[in-house]
């Protein structure tokens, strides 16, 4: 189960302000109103500024967990 915790990235552009809010699960959304937002020629938002955003959005993935390595059963001690 993914993470409840709200995710933010933000962008100050002149006296314009872009503030995106998602979660784990709506990672998929959030890059996609990046797009739509890139998209939108009366905004100051530029497809530079959906790169760099989406970037953080990927970075901030969760990793799993990886689990410690035992010894091989097949190798004797």
């Amino acid at each position: 189960m993914a993470s409840r915790d709200i995710n933010v990235i933000a962008l100050v552009k002149g006296g314009e302000r872009y503030v995106f809010l998602y979660d784990d699960d709506s990672r998929d959304q959030a890059l996609e109103a990046l797009a739509r937002h890139a998209a939108n020629p009366d905004l100051s938002f530029s497809w530079y500024d959906a790169a760099v955003l989406g970037q953080k959005v990927r970075q901030n993935t969760p990793r799993p967990t990886r689990l410690p390595f035992g010894r091989r059963a097949d190798r004797l001690a």
